[in-house]
């Protein structure tokens, strides 16, 4: 293989691999659906001519892939301030407010956690054209606060999205939820999938329509009638948790979406306590921890 950052040329000597799945498996951070658009757009040529994605490949065939410059994705750098918990040459752990926007989308394009990220960074991967999400491995809601990943370039954004779906990431929320719940500790399984009454919320749903989910509980300790519980979540659907707790009937308090607004807080008491992975360049495990937002350490004072 020969190369330069802009473009790769290979030999084949391993015959019978779609083209698709060749180009993204030897052009660092590519996806399988990146590697096609390059090659539906021409990027990608075999002895000199365009090819199918499906095209097999040949014993001393030359491929030729270019890497063509990102397209503007139209995104700003914002000062806004973040709390960094951790960076390498790889990524950034930070410790996410509640109340900030994870990504630019409809309704609300600038003032998110993209925007401050590009003000501290001044190179960032694209997650897909169509919907940029710099660096974005992984997401909180809008008003959940804590510990958040964000890559700094695409080996890393792969690595770590491989290491989410393998579910190799270890996950810790903590949460207060309306009522004593017993037992103490459990397991909550269903699927979740949208709700057929309201698209925009998610809901506990037949198999047919959802994708299975699992969250683990444990309650730390009961405050007035309520519980505070210690969450580590086995899948990341949309809203799990908040959706999983009030489906058994204990909604987040604060969650106005699942259950109803508190006079004490104004959002959700969840936070992303502690998020463990393993580092892109070394492969260490490594385990890092928000403490509770005063704003909930005040919640749990107040709460009756």
């Amino acid at each position: 293989m020969k190369q330069n950052p802009n473009s790769y040329q290979f030999i084949i000597d391993n015959p019978g691999i779609r083209l698709d799945k060749f180009v993204s498996e030897n052009c660092p951070g590519l996806s399988r659906s990146q590697a096609q658009k390059l090659i539906d757009d021409g990027y990608v040529t075999v002895n000199g001519l365009m090819e199918k994605a499906s095209h097999k490949t040949e014993t001393g065939e030359k491929i030729e892939v270019t890497i063509p410059p990102p397209a503007p994705s139209g995104l700003q750098p914002e000062a806004i301030p973040i709390k960094i918990l951790y960076e390498d040459d790889d990524l950034l752990v930070i410790d996410k407010p509640a109340g900030l926007t994870v990504h630019p989308a409809p309704g609300h394009p600038s003032h998110t956690l993209v925007n401050a990220v590009l003000s501290h960074l001044s190179d960032m991967p694209d997650e897909n054209e169509d919907n940029p999400r710099p660096g974005i491995v992984h997401r909180l809601d809008k008003d959940t606060s804590g510990v958040m990943l964000v890559a700094k370039n695409n080996i890393a954004l792969a690595n770590l999205s491989d290491q989410f779906k393998s579910r190799s990431v270890k996950k810790v929320y903590i949460t207060l939820v309306k009522g004593k719940l017993l037992p103490e500790k459990g397991v909550i399984e269903a699927p979740i999938g949208r709700d057929s009454g309201d698209r925009k919320k998610m809901a506990v749903t037949g198999e047919s329509r959802g994708r299975a989910a699992r969250t683990n509980y444990r309650v730390i300790r009961y405050v007035g009638k309520n519980s505070l519980l210690e969450i580590t979540p086995e899948t990341g659907r949309t809203h799990q948790i908040r959706v999983h707790l009030a489906a058994i009937g204990y909604p987040v308090i604060g969650d106005a979406t699942y259950g109803k607004k508190s006079a004490y807080l104004n959002r959700q008491f969840l936070h992303a306590h502690r998020l463990g992975f393993y580092l892109p360049s070394t492969g260490k495990f490594v385990e890092f921890e928000s403490p509770l937002p005063s704003d909930l350490e005040k919640a749990l004072q107040d709460i009756p």
